[in-house]
């Protein structure tokens, strides 16, 4: 079955209708899957150069601070521990990759979700052209604001119009992604999510 969905122009003018295929945009929310996909996505790009020293690569006296009986205080071996300043750090954090597994058939799902859970809420807008004829952010913000998009993620066909990409680069709230790279968070992350009709076309055929 198809999902019957109205076409608009950047000028906020009807430009047709769309059927969007129910197997991608039409299956139910859920949350468990969304989350783990953020959660997948966020530790992949995480940079993992956090580092603490040990207490054999600390540099320092190797000297006994003080001999071991009759002083009173605590026996201690070396300046270079914990308990010092300057000291090791025990159990502390290494240079590693957060990232871990998560099956291809689950990020296909995910991210069929994500877009059938934009169309439920009916924050799904269907674009007629995603090109613009002239690069000016002014302008782009004025058709925006008319349309209403606070907070929304543009995803084009398999290449950006430059126009579209320069004028939307000083908007905060809006973005844009070639089809080939939406994908769950950053769909999650903004409140409208805005597909051109040949994005709608290259989504379908690559998730179906």
């Amino acid at each position: 079955m198809a999902i019957k969905c109205k076409v608009v122009d950047l000028a906020n003018k009807a430009a047709g209708e769309i059927s969007l295929n129910e197997a991608v945009f039409g299956l139910d929310v859920r949350k468990d899957l969304l989350a783990r996909m953020v959660n997948w996505q966020l530790a992949k790009r995480r940079a993992g150069t956090h580092s603490t020293k040990g207490i054999s690569e600390i540099r320092g006296t190797t000297r006994k601070p003080f001999k071991q009986k009759g002083t009173g205080r605590a026996r201690t071996g070396s300046l270079r521990s914990p308990q010092y300043r300057g000291g090791a750090v025990i159990f502390g954090p290494k240079s590693r990759s957060h990232a871990f597994g998560l099956p291809k058939k689950v990020r296909r799902l995910a991210l069929k979700t994500a877009l059938s859970a934009k169309q439920a809420e009916g924050k799904l807008v269907v674009l007629d052209s995603g090109k613009l004829k002239s690069p000016k952010t002014a302008a782009l913000s004025n058709q925006i604001g008319k349309l209403g998009w606070d907070s929304a993620l543009i995803i084009d066909g398999p290449e950006i119009d430059a126009n579209l990409a320069k004028a939307v680069s000083n908007l905060p709230l809006i973005d844009v992604l070639p089809q080939q790279g939406a994908n769950v968070y950053d769909i999650l992350r903004r409140d409208t999510l805005v597909l051109t009709r040949e994005a709608v076309q290259h989504l379908e055929a690559r998730l179906t």
